[in-house]
């Protein structure tokens, strides 16, 4: 046996040492470097001037349909309809809108949230251009962050839905970190607030998945559930495979055409009214959109809705909009027989008891007729157990009016 300071035996042992490691590495399989993200993705890469950022561009004739709406509709929308879909009283120029839709790391918000996927649509040329920006890695956000900053700037208003609570707050907060100006005076249009307010009695949500399926006509197939996103995207950053985020970028495409086609259809609803929308409900709900800027149309649409025929309580709340609307035109017979169409309910409504005596003891001045609607109004009350002071309050009305009548 030979000594440990013995040369020849620690060559042994080293040459013994080699072969155990070659035969380890022989073993493993071999791996091949992952084939590039632009490459995978049908992308490219674009120098920003604060460092490349992969950018994937699709483009899209007018005449595009996404589900059954042409998405030319969206760039055709009318001032008066843009206005009454936002807060803004000077409707922005309607071909240089930006719809935006970002991917995020995580759905909370905050300063550790970062925007690695941007989709932004916009009209040139007459074609629509649909450019997506992603990070490749976290330290890519500059180049991200340079690359939106021109589409900014020759944007009229940003178009999002629920981009007022996350996504257009989330690049504020990203630029502000960056110390790069946000554009303040940019207009933004949520389509989520429009929405709640045409088709919150229609669906159970207003998701855009949702109106995506039942009014736009677009069925997603192999489409990537939301809440998966971030953790594909910490996937992609630990083994930089990037075949699994392919439908990632589908997904925020089809959300980025599925804001545009939401806005054409708002739009063509919006200008032709009855003419432009089957559904009674739907109808009812363009009602409520116009009603801040413009009541006719508002009452003119309602209307069309009554005569389509709506559920029951959409029915009673759409006859007393109209009916005070009428009211403030002093149009007192249409009024009335709105009124009284909704006192014929068959649940118990105090609101068309209580205005037509008041019509009745102010415009006509018969208190005899009034008092006798109010009695009527207090046995139906009592009968359909109406609160205590819906009784009170008509217990006042008829104690008034019989001390007028005792004169």
């Amino acid at each position: 046996m030979r000594s440990p300071a013995d040369p020849a035996g620690r060559a042994g042992t080293l040459d013994e040492l080699r072969r155990v490691i070659r035969r380890i590495e022989g073993a493993r399989p071999f791996r091949t470097a992952p084939e590039p993200a632009e490459t995978v993705l049908g992308g490219r890469l674009v120098e920003t001037g604060a460092g490349p950022i992969l950018t994937v561009q699709r483009e899209f004739s007018l005449d595009h349909r996404h589900g059954r709406v042409p998405i030319d509709r969206a760039f055709g929308i009318s001032a008066d309809a843009l206005r009454a879909l936002s807060r803004d009283e000077e409707p922005p120029d309607t071909r240089r809108l930006l719809f935006l839709d970002t991917e995020t790391t995580g759905l909370s918000g905050g300063t550790g949230t970062y925007a690695f996927l941007v989709g932004a649509g916009f009209v040139e040329d007459d074609r629509l251009v649909i450019v997506q920006h992603f990070m490749r890695d976290l330290d890519e956000e500059p180049a991200l962050l340079a690359a939106l900053a021109p589409l900014l700037e020759r944007a009229s208003a940003v178009v999002t839905f629920n981009g007022s609570g996350f996504d257009v707050p989330l690049l504020e907060t990203r630029f502000i970190l960056a110390r790069r100006r946000w554009p303040a005076t940019l207009a933004h249009v949520d389509l989520l607030y429009p929405a709640r307010r045409v088709w919150a009695t229609r669906f159970v949500d207003c998701r855009l998945s949702t109106l995506e399926a039942d009014v736009l006509g677009h069925r997603r197939v192999g489409d990537v559930p939301g809440f998966l996103i971030p953790s594909l995207y910490f996937e992609f950053l630990r083994r930089r495979q990037a075949a699994p985020l392919a439908r990632v970028f589908t997904h925020n495409r089809d959300d980025v055409l599925s804001l545009i086609a939401l806005l054409g259809w708002f739009a063509h609803a919006l200008t032709h009214g009855g003419h432009g929308v089957e559904d009674a409900l739907d109808l009812a709900g363009i009602g409520r959109l116009w009603e801040r800027c413009d009541p006719d149309r508002a009452v003119a649409c309602y209307r069309g809705a009554l005569a389509l025929g709506l559920p029951g309580p959409v029915s009673q709340v759409v006859r007393l909009r109209v009916a005070a609307w009428e009211k403030r035109q002093a149009r007192w017979e249409s009024a009335c027989t709105l009124w009284q169409e909704a006192a014929a309910a068959t649940s118990f409504d105090p609101r068309p008891w209580e205005e037509l005596a008041k019509y009745h003891e102010h415009r006509v001045h018969d208190t005899a007729a009034a008092r006798a609607l109010v009695i009527r109004a207090i046995s139906l009350a009592r009968a359909a157990g109406a609160a205590t002071h819906v009784l009170e309050a008509f217990a006042h009305r008829l104690s008034r009016l019989d001390r007028r009548l005792a004169q």
